[in-house]
């Protein structure tokens, strides 16, 4: 389980979101040592989202690796308001799920 300390990080400019190596690792089920070379071998692919009309204000992270969807629901302060995780197992992820660089 993801302890409720955790916050997500936004930017100054507010266009992205920064989070800790744990806190992806224990949400994706791998080493949190390894999360920044996944990451930037394209293995952990993200895709972030704004909220509109009732949701306005907060955001939707969406992060993918393997076959494990992560979605959290941010407050504009960084809380994490609602988490999902979704193991699709061996299946693969629907096209339209995947980062363009896994098409």
């Amino acid at each position: 389980a993801v302890p409720v300390l955790y916050q997500v990080e936004r930017s100054r400019d507010g266009n992205s979101f920064t989070l800790d190596a744990v806190l992806v690792g224990q949400l994706l089920d791998v080493p949190p040592a390894d999360v920044p070379a996944l990451m930037r071998s394209k293995s952990i692919t993200s895709v972030c989202e704004s909220g509109i009309d009732a949701d306005r204000g907060t955001f939707r992270l969406n992060l993918f690796y393997h076959g494990r969807h992560v979605r959290l629901r941010v407050g504009s302060e960084g809380q994490i308001l609602h988490r999902s995780i979704i193991d699709f197992g061996e299946r693969p992820l629907q096209r339209g799920r995947r980062s363009a660089s896994e098409r």
